[in-house]
């Protein structure tokens, strides 16, 4: 067993080391005095901080939650979408989207699968819990129960398709968040269908 937990099998980066500096460089005043930031050590932390340069606040940064669903149709198949926006445009995920401030999880990952869609789900069993350290993200993964509305494309979903369990389009998922959900719900429901291994061991996108 991985030291790290089972979402450690989404990333490959390892922790410890603070804040990015592609997400520092996009951070710059204090949220408290609106003085500048820069990124440097603190005492007593072993991690790299952004610390005010006037008033000595700290600015936190912590990964965004991104909630999101396999909505699963009466004939055990797989509800995908191909991806309208980067990063994965033109790749296969499953619906989601980041947690607004004033919704459950629940909620989050209902309104993100009718958004892009059209699906009226009931997210059911969690799935996992995913992390993609390169993009500050944890992502939040349900089983879900389609029951309402109809298929339909929007700007996030160039195309939407259900797949059966066998016919998973693995060489084009998108995200590795995505693929070890899908690894863990055969896993779950299917245990008889053996996915393909991991294709970012071989160096593909993350």
């Amino acid at each position: 067993m991985n030291p790290r937990g089972p979402d450690a099998r989404s990333t490959d980066l390892p922790a410890g080391g603070g804040t990015p500096e592609w997400l520092a460089a996009s951070l710059n005043h204090c949220m408290r005095c609106g003085g500048r930031l820069r990124l440097g050590p603190v005492e007593g932390d072993p991690r790299q901080r952004l610390v005010c340069e006037d008033c000595g606040n700290i600015a936190y940064t912590n990964p965004k939650l991104v909630v999101t669903t396999i909505p699963v149709t009466e004939a055990g198949e797989v509800v995908l979408l191909r991806r309208g926006y980067e990063p994965g445009r033109g790749s296969w995920a499953q619906p989601g989207g980041f947690l607004e401030v004033d919704e459950t999880a629940t909620e989050g990952a209902i309104r993100e699968t009718d958004e892009e869609v059209g699906l009226l789900v009931e997210p059911g069993e969690i799935l996992g819990l995913y992390a993609r350290l390169e993009a500050a993200v944890i992502v939040l993964v349900y089983e879900a129960r389609i029951v309402g509305g109809e298929l339909r494309t929007s700007p996030e979903a160039l195309e939407v398709r259900a797949f059966p369990p066998d016919e998973i389009p693995w060489p084009e998922i998108a995200f590795r968040t995505t693929w070890w959900a899908l690894v863990d719900w055969l896993a779950l429901r299917r245990p008889d269908i053996d996915p393909p291994a991991d294709r970012w061991l071989r160096g593909g996108p993350g």
